[in-house]
């Protein structure tokens, strides 16, 4: 099964991964990275279908998918 993968540390929070993914399983974490940010995370990555727009979508590359 596919995982993503988000280095949280990262991740500015522009919400760009949420809007793209099709299962809308990508939530912003409640807590703060050490940058400020609320990150982008995925709790339910079980249910990930390995399409990767998550990843394409990211500015700052933080997401990566694997099998």
């Amino acid at each position: 099964m596919p995982k993503p993968t988000f280095r949280e540390e990262k991740c500015k929070g522009c919400e760009l991964c949420l809007d793209v993914c099709p299962k809308n399983i990508i939530v912003m974490s409640p807590d703060f990275n050490a940058k400020g940010y609320h990150p982008a995370t995925c709790p339910d990555a079980d249910e990930c279908v390995g399409c990767a727009l998550c990843a394409k979508a990211c500015p700052d590359v933080v997401i990566e998918i694997y099998e």
